[in-house]
C-alpha cells in the first residue's frame, strides 16, 4: 500500500507544480483537467499526510519511553496514536479502491413491464413513482423522455433522466428484474400473483464519450400518441432513431417539437451505445459475472416486493426490509447504502487479493 500512496502523492505534487508552467496556465481546457484531477486526489493526499504525521509522532513518543519521567505520558500518547494510525490505514485502503468512472454522472432510467400483463404494467408505474419520489426527497431534478401508458394507470414503457452529479453511483444497482408478489385489484379470489418489471440504469454520457456517425442512423418521425394509441396531434413531432450497426432503437415523443425530441432521443441513444460497449468490454475481462452486485444482467431477479408480508428483499445481499409503504414512496436510501457498501467491500477484497 505504501508504494501506491507515494505514487499518488507524487502525482499530486506534479499537478500543483504544473500550475507554474505558463503553457499550462494559458490553456483553459488543460487547467480544467488539472483542476479536476487535483480535486479528485486532494482527499486521499490529505489523509496520506495526516497518516505520515501520526507515524512520525508515534516514533517520537516511542523514543520518549527511554526517559523514566516521560514514560507514563508517552505510553498514553502511543495508545492514542496507534488507534489513529489503524483508523487512517482503513480509510486509505477504502480510498484506494478503484472508482467506477461513471459514478459522478447523471442517470437515465428505463422501466418496462415483463411478465404479468396489466399487473406488471401497474407495478412499472409504481416503480417509476418510487424513483421519482426518491429524487424529490433528495431534491434532484428529473425529466421524462418517453412515457407510454397501458391499461388503467399502467405503463408499457417509461424513460427518464435524473440530472444530478453522482446519481448513477446511487442508482446503478437498481438495474435488473424486480419481482412483485401481491393480490391484484382485479383478482376476485384473493390469489397472490407474481409479476416482473425490468429496470435499466444508464450513465448519461456526453457526445465526446461516444462517437456516432450520421450515416449509421435511420431517423423517422411519427405522430405522438396518448394512452390507447390515439394520436394527440397531427404534426409528426415524435422521433424514432435506429442505430444500424447495433440495432438499438430509441423513441421520444414527450416534447412538442421534432428538434427537442431528437435531442432527447440522441441522449438516450448515446447512453445505450456506451452501455453496450462497456458490457462487451466487461464480458471480455470477466466471463463469469454471476453474483456481482450491479452486474447489469437484466435476466436475473434482483429484488422481490412481497406486499402481503410488507417485505422487500434484495437477493444479491440477502437484505430484507419491512417497510413496503415508505419504500415505495422513495424511502430507499438504507437499501441503496447497503448495496454500495457491499460493492466497496467486494472491490476492497479484490484489491487486497491482487496486491
Amino acid at each position: 500500500m505504501t508504494g501506491k500512496l507515494r505514487e499518488i502523492e507524487k502525482k499530486f505534487e506534479e499537478i500543483e507544480a504544473s500550475y507554474n508552467d505558463p503553457s499550462v496556465v494559458s490553456d483553459i481546457a488543460e487547467m480544467q483537467r488539472l483542476g479536476k484531477a487535483r480535486s479528485d486526489l486532494l482527499p486521499i493526499v490529505t489523509a496520506i499526510r495526516e497518516y505520515d504525521v501520526a507515524k512520525a509522532e508515534l516514533a517520537g513518543a516511542e523514543e520518549m519511553l527511554e526517559d523514566p519521567e516521560m514514560r507514563e505520558m508517552a505510553q498514553g500518547e502511543i495508545e492514542v496514536l496507534k488507534a489513529k494510525i489503524v483508523a487512517l490505514e482503513g480509510t486509505l485502503k477504502s480510498m484506494l479502491v478503484p472508482k467506477d468512472p461513471n459514478d459522478d454522472k447523471s442517470v437515465i432510467m428505463e422501466i418496462r413491464p415483463a411478465a404479468g400483463g396489466d399487473e406488471a404494467a401497474l407495478f412499472a408505474a409504481e416503480l417509476f413513482r418510487m424513483y421519482t419520489r426518491y429524487a424529490e426527497r433528495r431534491k434532484w431534478k428529473y425529466k421524462v423522455l418517453d412515457h407510454q401508458e397501458m391499461g388503467i394507470g399502467g405503463l408499457s414503457k417509461v424513460v427518464f433522466t435524473i440530472d444530478q452529479q453522482g446519481a448513477y453511483s446511487q442508482l446503478k444497482h437498481e438495474r435488473g428484474v424486480h419481482r412483485v408478489q401481491r393480490v391484484p385489484a382485479t383478482e376476485s379470489s384473493g390469489r397472490i400473483h407474481t409479476s416482473t418489471v425490468t429496470v435499466a440504469v444508464l450513465p448519461e454520457v456526453e457526445e465526446v464519450d461516444v462517437e456516432i456517425k450520421n450515416d449509421d442512423l435511420e431517423v423517422s418521425t411519427f405522430c405522438s400518441s396518448s394512452a390507447g394509441g390515439q394520436h394527440m396531434q397531427k404534426n409528426e413531432t415524435a422521433i424514432r432513431i435506429i442505430h444500424k450497426p447495433s440495432g438499438i432503437v430509441v423513441t421520444c415523443q414527450d416534447e412538442r417539437s421534432q428538434t427537442q425530441n431528437k435531442l432527447k432521443a440522441m441522449t438516450v441513444l448515446r447512453a445505450k451505445i456506451y452501455e453496450a460497449e462497456q458490457e462487451r468490454l466487461d464480458s471480455v475481462r470477466a466471463a463469469d459475472r454471476k453474483g456481482q452486485v450491479g452486474s447489469g444482467d437484466r435476466s436475473e431477479k434482483i429484488r422481490t416486493y412481497n406486499f402481503p408480508q410488507s417485505r422487500i428483499t434484495d437477493h444479491r445481499i440477502g437484505l430484507s426490509m419491512h417497510n413496503t409503504v415508505t419504500f415505495m414512496d422513495g424511502d430507499m436510501q438504507e437499501m441503496l447504502d447497503a448495496l454500495i457498501q457491499e460493492e466497496q467491500a467486494r472491490k476492497l477484497s479484490a484489491s487486497e487479493s491482487a496486491a
